[in-house]
């Protein structure tokens, strides 16, 4: 054997096609979560964009929950665009009423997918925040504002526990039940620098121990061990050797499906493979009675999965296909 192999212990609670899942966070959130949608469950997918930081995440999960506004002092404008301190760049507008509706709608979205959402996957990627300098405030997005306005710090293991804490006690008023799986992102922050990226990890992972441990309804998933500690090879890294390859984020999911989902989820992942692939399928002849009768095959298959799944956009995509 040339390589130490991950065992994950598996859930004795599972999680089905039929359990609401919120994904938040770093960009990994953004890798799995569309994996979970991509595989019909019913899933919402890092709706503030990625969040690297613990504190401005939760922030932001209790905003929505309190259905509280941002600060009008953490808009901002630069080149004629409008933007928000603790928001993605994907939220922006060259009107602020517009940028502010925006927040407003998905906050009110994230509340109402919240009230019945099963799992929450939260996906953190650094403890390195940077605070205004002018009003103290932390900021999850710079938007590449001089760097004089900042102060740049490292969280204390400390603060995540308690902000945590304050998410959690919110989260449970509106969903007692709420089960919170805790991830940490294996993308290398190298503007940190290596040295001080392997403590904001560190501090990171303790912080998801303390957390699991003292939590009943909070659990870890190794992401992070399964590339650097059982892959730990640049060949499952993408050209910028940052970010996993499609192959280890695909290693990484098999194991969180062996992990987490039952038997029938596994086989219905399996033969939804088969079903993508055939609706990616382009014919020479599209008109071909060879390729119809494909067409009303997979048509057949689609409705024997239509009471447990939403298949009405694959569904249709046949139907323009099917000759009448």
């Amino acid at each position: 054997m040339f390589r130490t192999e991950l065992t994950i212990a598996v859930s004795q609670e599972k999680i089905t096609l039929k359990n609401p899942i919120l994904t938040i966070g770093s960009c990994f959130a953004d890798a799995m979560g569309s994996r979970l949608k991509n595989f019909k469950f019913q899933t919402l997918v890092n709706p503030f964009g990625t969040v690297y930081n613990p504190i401005s995440l939760h922030e932001l999960l209790q905003r929505s929950v309190h259905k509280q506004a941002l600060p009008a002092n953490s808009f901002l404008q630069r080149d004629e665009v409008y933007y928000n301190y603790n928001l993605h760049s994907s939220f922006s507008s060259t009107q602020k009423e517009i940028l502010t509706q925006q927040v407003q709608t998905t906050f009110e979205s994230i509340l109402d997918f919240l009230k019945k959402t099963d799992v929450l996957m939260i996906t953190y990627g650094t403890a390195w925040v940077y605070e205004r300098k002018d009003s103290g405030e932390m900021v999850n997005n710079c938007h590449k504002q001089p760097s004089a306005l900042f102060t740049k710090r490292l969280l204390n293991q400390q603060e995540i526990a308690d902000s945590f804490s304050r998410l959690r006690s919110v989260l449970e008023d509106i969903r007692p039940n709420l089960r919170i799986i805790l991830t940490l992102s294996p993308v290398r922050h190298t503007k940190d620098t290596l040295e001080l990226n392997s403590v904001s990890k560190a501090l990171l992972r303790s912080s998801c121990y303390q957390l699991s441990t003292e939590f009943n309804n909070v659990e870890y998933f190794p992401a992070y061990e399964l590339l650097m500690d059982d892959l730990r090879d640049y060949r499952f890294y993408k050209s910028d050797l940052l970010h996993p390859s499609e192959e280890a984020e695909e290693y990484i999911w098999t194991k969180f499906s062996q992990a987490y989902f039952d038997e029938f989820t596994r086989e219905f992942i399996k033969k939804w493979v088969g079903i993508r692939q055939d609706l990616n399928h382009r014919p020479f002849h599209q008109q071909s009675k060879a390729h119809q009768a494909f067409l009303r095959s997979l048509k057949s298959k689609l409705m024997e999965l239509k009471d447990r799944v939403n298949v009405e956009e694959e569904l249709q995509i046949i139907e323009k296909q099917l000759s009448n």
